[in-house]
């Protein structure tokens, strides 16, 4: 995975904070980039990378996890990447923070808690921990009260709430300060109530 893979916007200069910021399936980092318009962020580095044909990984999020690789371990990898070039422009990981939508939005939490350790935030637009199941032993490390806020829709046609549930259950258990909130009935989408929670309790 190489760093042409990611498209960087905003404070290139000198930041002091960068956002990570992952599409969703059929998307383009050039899309996920448009939500920081409505995020605080202004100061920020921003850094998007793009998935391979525009999806990180093939199947649903649910299914076992091996029928989604090895897209899965190369999405990871990428992401890994652009978090070595935040560090690598002096930016500490506690103020590195992220944010994504439906896949990417999966794939932001299944990143962070394979590797917990205090950012400055993190936002799952409609997300789960990945798998057939939660795998707890793949997850280690503690957020040390990292804010983490996943807003989804009850019902979600390919996020099913109790899985929701779980991962905002196994985040807590390893440290994160999580705010979970149910929008019923809104559909696969981002809404501006999310957008504020984001804006209130992530990018203050």
């Amino acid at each position: 995975m190489h760093s042409e893979n990611i498209i960087t916007a905003g404070n290139i200069n000198e930041p002091s904070k960068a956002l990570i910021l992952l599409h969703g399936r059929g998307a383009r980092a050039a899309d996920i980039l448009s939500l920081a318009d409505h995020l605080n962020v202004k100061d920020y580095l921003l850094l998007a990378p793009q998935a391979t044909n525009n999806s990180w990984y093939p199947q649903s999020f649910i299914v076992p996890l091996a029928q989604n690789q090895p897209w899965l371990d190369g999405a990871l990898a990428l992401i890994k990447v652009t978090v070595a070039a935040a560090i690598a422009k002096g930016i500490a990981k506690e103020q590195i923070y992220f944010a994504g939508f439906s896949q990417g939005a999966c794939l932001t939490l299944e990143y962070i808690t394979r590797n917990a350790a205090r950012y400055g935030g993190a936002v799952a637009f409609t997300g789960g921990l990945i798998g057939d199941r939660i795998y707890s032993d793949h997850y280690k490390g503690n957020f040390d009260k990292t804010p983490v806020f996943i807003g989804t829709s009850d019902p979600d046609f390919h996020v099913p709430v109790e899985r929701v549930h779980d991962s905002v259950n196994l985040l807590k258990s390893m440290g994160a300060d999580v705010t979970e909130k149910i929008y019923p009935g809104m559909g696969h989408t981002i809404n501006t109530d999310e957008i504020s929670l984001a804006n209130s309790l992530i990018f203050k």
